[in-house]
């Protein structure tokens, strides 16, 4: 009797270890708040169907682990990059998250699609905000001037729209497309719209990633200060008018590798430079390694 008494209470503790640790493996999505503030703006979330696109959201990072804590190392570089650029442009520092959310904070990230860069433009629209893109040069991965773009676009859904909502949404399926949703459906805003899943769930989640990234432990998410990878930093900028026969050459004249050239300029695509029209180009020069 006593044997089996001491067996059940083993088995007991031995179940509620095994059940902790299994927490631990799987944790438990915050829970959807009552409200939001996302740029300046509120945002009431205590309807059944907000909460539960939310809370899918919610869920979603909390579970895709990979993305998610690459996504938390990339943030301190990333965004020490891409906040100044929107408060210079007098954007709200919430935008950062729909960069995240569009490329996983991954500068060389390329859709299925054909969407690349930090702010994931198609050809189509990187050459509406006058984004060169070539066989030797496309500055869709160019950070500084990709982010300008973005900023331009959005900037332009503001206008049009006058919430940020729907602005995300659009950044999504463009601004032609909102803008013929909201009018067939007659609403004023995204968020009440039926749109496809994509985009439906695009709002939602730019919320759940501020909701990440502000609280990522609430997530079950940690990620030590010395484990985020540090702000970029370079030696010099090299404007350039001339054609370069060979980056290979130019990065050893400047003390670095082709590679390391490549890495700190992404949106050089080949191993030379034509610039047949004599444009002016800035050359980032890595510190070596």
């Amino acid at each position: 009797m006593k044997k089996a008494f001491v067996l059940a209470i083993t088995l007991f503790f031995t179940a509620l270890s095994l059940g902790l640790q299994a927490q631990s493996l799987h944790p438990q999505a915050p829970s959807v708040p009552d409200k939001m503030v996302f740029a300046g703006e509120t945002i009431r979330l205590d309807r059944q169907d907000f909460r539960e696109r939310l809370d899918r959201e919610l869920i979603a990072f909390t579970n895709m682990h990979t993305n998610s804590t690459l996504m938390l190392k990339r943030s301190r570089r990333m965004f020490a990059l891409i906040v100044p650029v929107l408060k210079e442009q007098g954007l709200p520092e919430d935008l950062k998250y729909l960069m995240a959310i569009e490329s996983n904070l991954d500068p060389k990230a390329v859709s299925t699609t054909g969407a690349s860069g930090l702010w994931q433009f198609t050809k189509a629209t990187a050459a509406t905000y006058k984004l060169e893109v070539s066989a030797e040069v496309d500055e869709r991965f160019n950070i500084e001037k990709e982010t300008l773009a973005a900023c331009a676009f959005l900037k332009d859904a503001y206008r049009k729209f006058g919430d940020w909502m729907t602005v995300a949404a659009s950044y999504n399926a463009g601004q032609g497309g909102i803008a013929a949703r909201l009018a067939e459906q007659k609403q004023s805003s995204a968020l009440e719209l039926w749109l496809k899943e994509e985009t439906s769930r695009y709002m939602f989640r730019l919320l759940a990633c501020k909701m990440f990234f502000e609280n990522p432990e609430a997530f079950g998410f940690r990620v030590a200060g010395e484990d985020m990878y540090p702000p970029l930093r370079y030696r010099e900028t090299v404007t350039v008018t001339d054609a370069i026969p060979s980056l290979v050459d130019f990065a050893l004249e400047h003390g670095v590798t082709f590679a390391a050239l490549k890495e700190a300029n992404l949106w050089l695509r080949d191993s030379h430079l034509t610039n047949k029209s004599g444009k002016t180009y800035k050359i980032l020069i890595p510190l070596a390694k």
